[in-house]
């Protein structure tokens, strides 16, 4: 068996997460000697699509995998076929396995998912909410593109567990980018009803666009600026930075997966093995939710807009 090549096809360069993923794939496929390119979408689909295309075209028979992070709400399954097809391992990252299990019937070489636990990740910010929040409020809740696996099941474990004493208004951002949750609150703010709104904390899906967040507040409700902004990611050179700062309360740490399924690829090719459908990976507070003190309306400087 010849040097063994992956690509790994990643939505944005723009969110923290991906580009600790993209630096956790290289260190692995250097620690198994193996050749890995990486490629961004910049949040396009169809420009996604393609660049997965170009390289099932370019390396031909000396292409041994492909990771995909999907940039919207399709898993490519037509493409999976064929990289299945001409003997390429096909692995999705942060989704489920749903759309695999017919292609995984048939397949020669390794197909599987590999995702972080958004449920459980959603749960998490839940209680560290309950936790700061304990005379209840209303949360912004500022969810990633929502045809997303992880904004769907971080949504569902955050309302499956919330006190019931939290309301939830729910923000969209197109994209798992800081621009993206800046542009999501500065419209939101725009609205004539959010004038009336008494906000109690930001909870974010993702830690970028809780700063995203917080730094459009800091341009139009100033006000609001001490507010508990709440994130997901926790990657060691941000969000737990930001926590550690003072800018995040708190965020949920959700280790990067690209590594870890480029290790299973590449110990399913070598022992000719079809790795489990669905590795999910633990995801966990930080800080610890009992480090989390309670925040009181009046010590978060909360009012009514303007």
């Amino acid at each position: 068996m010849g040097r063994l090549r992956f690509v790994l096809s990643q939505i944005t360069r723009e969110n923290d997460s991906q580009r600790e993923g993209a630096k956790a794939a290289e260190a692995a496929a250097q620690r198994l000697n193996v050749d890995l390119e990486v490629v961004y979408a910049e949040g396009d689909s169809v420009r996604q699509s393609s660049q997965i295309l170009d390289a099932l075209h370019k390396y031909k028979s000396s292409l041994s995998g492909i990771l995909v992070l999907p940039a919207g709400g399709t898993d490519f399954p037509q493409i999976g076929r064929a990289a299945a097809s001409a003997g390429v391992a096909w692995v999705l990252l942060n989704r489920d396995a749903s759309s695999l299990q017919d292609l995984r019937r048939h397949a020669t070489v390794p197909v599987f998912a590999v995702s972080a636990n958004h449920t459980d990740a959603g749960r998490i910010q839940a209680r560290q909410l309950a936790a700061l929040l304990p005379e209840g409020g209303l949360v912004l809740c500022v969810q990633g593109p929502s045809g997303t696996l992880a904004a769907r099941e971080r949504l569902a474990g955050l309302q499956e567990v919330k006190a019931r004493n939290l309301e939830l208004k729910i923000i969209k951002s197109t994209s798992w980018t800081e621009e993206g949750g800046r542009h999501a609150m500065a419209s939101w703010l725009r609205l004539s009803t959010s004038l009336k709104q008494t906000i109690h904390a930001v909870a974010a899906q993702n830690d970028v666009i809780a700063m995203g967040a917080r730094k459009a507040i800091g341009e139009l409700a100033s006000h609001w600026s001490k507010l508990p902004f709440l994130g997901v990611g926790g990657q060691v050179a941000t969000g737990r930075v930001w926590v550690n700062e003072g800018l995040l309360t708190a965020t949920v740490v959700v280790p990067p997966v690209a590594g870890l399924a480029l290790e299973a690829a590449v110990a399913g090719i070598v022992q000719k093995k079809q790795p489990p459908d669905l590795q999910l990976i633990p995801v966990t507070p930080f800080p610890a939710i009992t480090t989390l003190k309670p925040v009181s309306a009046t010590q978060a400087g909360v009012a009514k807009a303007f």
